[in-house]
């Protein structure tokens, strides 16, 4: 399943009744401002959720340079092949690598990003109701945010 289509499927249960997280895969957590926005924690986590959330230039401009130099890399005649910089193996592995640091980079701050909104959920949920239950975690089966645990010790 791609990436939108996991944004867009998210869902929080308040009321008993499913509600969209992510209005769209441009704006994620939107679903939930209506709620969150009574409490003034809460909603300011969601501003800092949605601010982190949108791209940034320079993972554009890393993404973009990884291109350029491994297009150059091709476009590059065989001879001198042997230089150090300016190889065409080196500089096609040498963008391949920006374009996957740039990736990585990005899919980390996404991840890392989600405590913001189960943190403003959280907020909400302490001082208003009605509650909200969201699990962040999109391969959890548990999207109520309910759970149960067991312990037996010897």
């Amino acid at each position: 399943m791609g990436h939108a289509a996991d944004s867009c499927s998210r869902t929080a249960v308040v009321n008993y009744q499913e509600v969209l997280v992510d209005a769209s895969s441009s704006n994620r957590g939107e679903g939930l401002r209506y709620y969150l926005q009574r409490d003034p924690v809460a909603k300011k986590l969601l501003n800092e959720y949605q601010q982190n959330n949108r791209p940034r230039w320079q993972g554009a401009a890393l993404s973009t340079l990884g291109t350029a130099t491994v297009l150059a890399g091709f476009l590059r005649s065989n001879e001198g092949k042997n230089e150090t910089f300016t190889g065409r193996n080196t500089l096609v592995f040498g963008g391949l690598t920006m374009i996957a640091v740039s990736y990585l980079i990005s899919r980390t701050n996404q991840y890392n990003n989600e405590w913001l909104l189960q943190r403003a959920i959280e907020e909400h949920n302490k001082r208003n109701t009605p509650r909200i239950y969201f699990s962040a975690d999109p391969d959890s089966s548990n999207s109520t945010g309910f759970g149960m645990g067991m312990q037996k010790e010897f």
